[in-house]
């Protein structure tokens, strides 16, 4: 038959595992245990040789799952690419001969560790069939730009030049945002010492000039449903028409705001017109022109002038910034060079108790400040009074450590950027189960007219038509949710993605490099879609949850806590998964309390069959047995790392790598622990505002329901520490095997688990 099921082993004898490992028996316990149909041995599985020999047996002898035991699933991808049959991989390399040491004392236990190895990887094998794409969708090139300032524009030219069209939606009346209120720009090339023509004029002129990008002034977005390859968004105007439009994917550029100054009023803000922000002295350079800038109050030219750095910013207080927007030290020495360069003589002074200088400009165009004779004053303001035809700025010079104070005719205030966000869908909802059960509740009464949605005063930008909320969730102080060190432009709501200050703060030539990596994630998408794959992290992968009706409880568990929106539910209450939405990561598989869920190549089954094929010595072996479920991104790559630097890793160990913490089933938890294992190590990723969850919310899930397990150890009359959830990093090469080895220690003090066949 032609989907019958076909299996082969395939065991390298290379790198030292022959040497190390009887191949022999391996093969023996492949066959017998395993149920392999045929089992070959190479001497280099990922030679030209080892490959075309399993190549030819998929297409001659018709093998269709295929095991391989060799080196870690993380290495050799490229040799090892299969994708029309089933694969398991055992890591006998990384995972065996390079953590265990040689000698004759250690043979035995290495052994009977790659052993186990070979019975995991044959039981997996059996609990998967190879992904098949849904074919929901062709592909989609048209990209959705939000937002026609910098980061917009260059997301578009850079969309348009790679072949996709580009439409940008942008609320106000002309493209440029902010920047096209500049004066000059921040210098961007060498060698850094003047201010430069800000270039929005051209780029406007580009973007308007661009075939393949159209541009929708005085509109927004009133609606977004689907998904990659296939959003329909409906695009209003302010004249009350709109049509709809089919997207690929989308960027969303939507910008800052800046920060309301009227919340320092210790700093005369509102009671002078002599005090200004940082973008309304653009406007007074602007119309100075080539002349000298005048002050606000009487029109006489400015002589002296003082710019307070961080204002409302890197502060506790209430209503003001707690982050530094980057931009401002650059901005303020940009604009004290105005006064040097257009007002001859006059006193320019900037204020501050740190300096910073990101980007290229950097120390030289600070250098360029002081060549010209700006003052630089370490210290910290507290007050500026206006009285008769001068301002009186007080502050403490932190270099003296002395009160004292200056006059000056004009302040400017270094003012930062406030992110331009819809309304984040989470504020304010708590992360526990138990707020998770809650919010799904309240979100079923309201579905049900019992309840009124919640208003919000934050209006709408995506307005999405999704079940988890109208906009991309937020991380912290509103900016979206995109890691800037792990994921940058990643947005928990797959296939958009955000660019520009939206998602950070940052200047014209972070927002232009932001907006070339923002482009290229969303073609990605795009295309990704159109093959049925999903993306970042587990690029490539045609896998997509599906469940199974009749034992659905309808709990709204999944819908709740996928991290990304990729579960909307049906008129009857159950879940209706959207492939193209879906990162694969396995949360909801892990959320089901009923282990309904399930994917084509990961399952329940295709890691609780691994767990309860390994041998449990019993306990008058003095043997004990210890499963690790280690998070695929982080933890196996530190035990693979681990391995390569010969870092020794307890041969009781036995490890599976999961899709993420969050997929992690407590049925596996509990069926090990009647399997008679001793300790459970459990590794994902760091959680918490500074997570590196590939998955974001995956591991901060995972710890919230391992919480409850001492119950069930309780229940069995097992000591709590026989499992342990930690976080851990992929630099973590020392730690990681250090934890597995301090549970090999906890069982030595509470002994062997009472639960030994």
């Amino acid at each position: 038959m032609a989907d019958e099921k076909k299996y082969a082993a395939y065991i390298c004898t290379g790198c030292g595992i022959g040497d190390r490992l009887d191949p022999s028996q391996m093969e023996t316990i492949a066959t017998r245990e395993g149920k392999m149909q045929s089992c070959k041995q190479h001497e280099m599985l990922c030679s030209k040789e080892g490959v075309k020999m399993i190549q030819d047996d998929i297409d001659n002898e018709g093998v269709n799952h295929i095991m391989i035991a060799a080196c870690s699933r993380r290495a050799k991808v490229e040799a090892f690419h299969f994708p029309t049959v089933a694969m398991t991989r055992a890591n006998l390399r990384e995972g065996v001969i390079w953590v265990r040491p040689e000698g004759d004392e250690h043979q035995e236990t290495t052994q009977e560790m790659a052993d186990d190895y070979i019975r995991m990887a044959c039981a997996e094998l059996r609990f998967i069939t190879p992904p098949q794409p849904s074919g929901q969708q062709d592909l989609n090139k048209h990209i959705l730009v939000v937002g026609g300032g910098v980061s917009g524009m260059s997301a578009a030219l850079e969309a348009a030049a790679a072949g996709y069209p580009v439409t940008i939606v942008e609320k106000s009346g002309q493209l440029g945002g902010h920047a096209a209120q500049l004066h000059k720009r921040v210098p961007y090339r060498a060698p850094y010492d003047a201010p430069m023509e800000t270039g929005i004029d051209a780029l406007i002129k580009s973007v308007e000039e661009n075939s393949d990008i159209e541009v929708l002034l005085n509109s927004s977005v009133a609606k977004t449903s689907g998904a990659p390859g296939r959003f329909e968004v409906e695009i209003a105007t302010e004249s009350g028409s709109s049509k709809t439009e089919s997207f690929g994917a989308i960027i969303q550029a939507s910008g800052f705001k800046p920060y309301d100054a009227n919340q320092l009023p210790e700093f005369a803000y509102g009671k002078t017109p002599d005090v200004v922000t940082n973008l309304e002295l653009e406007k007074l350079a602007k119309e100075a022109g080539d002349g000298p800038i005048k002050r606000p109050s009487d029109g006489k030219e400015v002589k002296s002038v003082a710019f307070i750095q961080c204002a409302g910013q890197r502060s506790d207080k209430e209503g003001h910034l707690p982050y530094c927007s980057g931009f401002c030290c650059t901005t303020s020495i940009k604009q004290a060079l105005y006064f040097k360069d257009q007002n001859p003589g006059c006193d320019t002074t900037v204020l501050f108790t740190d300096l910073r200088t990101p980007g290229a400009p950097g120390e030289d165009f600070y250098r360029a400040g002081q060549k010209k004779e700006v003052t630089f004053t370490k210290g910290a303001v507290s007050e500026v009074t206006a009285g008769g035809d001068s301002l009186t700025v007080k502050f403490k010079d932190l270099i003296l450590d002395e009160d004292t104070e200056m006059t000056c005719d004009l302040v400017v205030l270094a003012t930062g950027q406030v992110p331009n966000s819809g309304p984040d869908p989470y504020a304010g909802m708590g992360e526990t189960e138990e707020d998770l059960e809650a919010t799904a509740e309240a979100e079923a009464a309201a579905a049900a007219g019992e309840a009124a949605p919640v208003e919000v005063s934050v209006e709408s930008i995506l307005n999405l038509d999704y079940r988890q909320g109208t906009d991309l969730p937020q991380l912290k102080w509103g900016f979206t949710d995109s890691h800037f060190i792990c994921f940058p432009y990643e947005t928990r709501r797959t296939g958009i993605y955000a660019i520009g200050p939206v998602r950070r703060p940052m200047d014209i030539q972070q927002a232009r490099d932001d907006a070339a990596g923002g482009a290229m994630k969303a073609i990605q998408a795009a295309v990704h879609a159109a093959e049925g794959q999903a993306v970042h992290p587990r690029s490539g992968d045609l896998s997509f949850p599906t469940f199974r009706k009749e034992g659905c409880t309808q709990c709204k568990r999944c819908t709740v806590e996928c991290p990304f929106g990729a579960i909307n539910e049906d008129e009857e209450g159950y879940p209706v998964y959207n492939e193209s939405r879906c990162r694969r990561c396995g949360t909801c598989m892990g959320a089901c309390p009923v282990r309904v869920i399930s994917f084509e190549n990961y399952s329940v089954d295709s890691v609780g069959q691994q767990l309860k094929n390994v041998d449990i010595p019993d306990e008058f072996d003095e043997k004990p047995r210890i499963l690790v479920l280690a998070c695929e991104n982080d933890a196996y790559p530190a035990l693979d790392q681990a391995g390569m630097s010969g870092v020794e890793i307890n041969p009781w160990a036995r490890v599976i790598p999961v899709r993420c913490l969050g997929s992690v089933s407590l049925s596996w938890i509990t069926d090990s622990l009647n399997s008679g294992f001793d300790g459970i190590v459990l590794m994902g990723c760091r959680k918490d505002d500074d997570y590196q969850c590939h998955f974001v919310k995956g591991s901060a899930m995972a710890h919230e329901r391992m919480s409850k397990v001492g119950d069930t150890l309780e229940s069995l009359n097992l000591e709590p520490e026989r499992v342990a959830v930690y976080e851990v990093a992929i630099t973590d090469i020392e730690r990681a095997p250090k934890l597995i080895n301090d549970m090999a220690d906890t069982v030595e003090k509470v002994g062997m688990s009472p639960f030994k066949f």
